[in-house]
């Protein structure tokens, strides 16, 4: 394996280039993530799709520094390979990949999981986990270039079944499992793949949830480090840029609890 290219600057991230998916509002935990590596020295794009690439685009201007906002649709391989290029062209390389997608129809939510056809779960499955393989298949090239490359994907702890997340944990489940064959695949090649599980936030994602709310209440009463469902986006923004920096360089197929600690106890 080639040793990690030199960086210049400081911060964590310093010369670090870092694609950041799902940007839509600021209180997205990839705005926070976004914000976070370019404080810590990342050069950071950011990407959008269909409705949602204007609000990526208004909500960008917020961040320290102006970044350029790419059209990816995370189920197209075509699209990815394009954004690919583009990374290519400013940068020669990508040392740095969040993927924050999930979608879930409103049949796969808050209705059990006999309710939602084929179709729905389908879609489901294909943006919240397979648009892993998508993205990191069309940047791996770039990714093998930095030498010491980091992917790190959004969760929500699937090892357990939660009220009304139905289809989308079943999706999670799917998207921890891909991890770990990612990172066995590509571990030899220079990559890491990661996970950070995130307590419940207060996030656009969030809001689609039947019952969120059941969520906000158990964290607050067992979480041994205490939760905030507004505030502590922060705290899952600097866990993503650690994984992202060299601090964890042999760390991969690892699934990161940033939750208060609510995972590790019971009732």
């Amino acid at each position: 394996m080639s040793e990690p290219m030199l960086r210049t600057g400081t911060g964590l991230l310093a010369g670090k280039a870092v694609l950041v998916t799902g940007v839509l509002t600021e209180d997205s935990i990839a705005f926070a993530v976004a914000r976070r590596a370019q404080l810590e020295g990342a050069e950071v794009v950011l990407s959008g799709f269909g409705r949602g690439l204007s609000l990526t685009k208004r909500v960008s201007r917020k961040l320290p520094k102006a970044t350029e906002v790419l059209a990816l649709d995370a189920t197209s391989p075509e699209q990815a390979e394009a954004a690919a290029a583009v990374v290519a062209e400013r940068f020669g390389r990508l040392d740095g990949l969040l993927h924050a997608i999930g979608f879930a129809p409103a049949s796969c939510l808050g209705q059990g999981v006999l309710a939602a056809p084929w179709t729905d779960v389908s879609q489901a499955l294909e943006v919240s986990a397979y648009s892993l393989k998508t993205l990191t298949a069309a940047f791996l090239p770039l990714l093998e270039r930095s030498g010491a490359a980091s992917v790190v994907a959004l969760d929500f702890d699937a090892t357990v079944a939660w009220p009304s997340y139905d289809w989308m944990g079943v999706a999670k489940a799917a998207l921890e499992s891909l991890t770990r064959y990612l990172a066995r695949e590509l571990g030899p090649r220079g990559v890491r793949v990661n996970l950070v599980a995130a307590g419940p936030l207060r996030t656009v994602a969030a809001k689609s949830i039947p019952g969120f709310e059941r969520f906000e209440q158990v964290w607050a009463e067992r979480a041994p480090l205490g939760w905030d469902v507004h505030a502590d986006t922060e705290a899952v923004a600097r866990a993503s840029v650690v994984l992202l920096s060299d601090w964890l360089g042999k760390t991969t197929g690892e699934m990161i609890h940033v939750d208060g600690g609510f995972h590790a106890v019971g009732a």
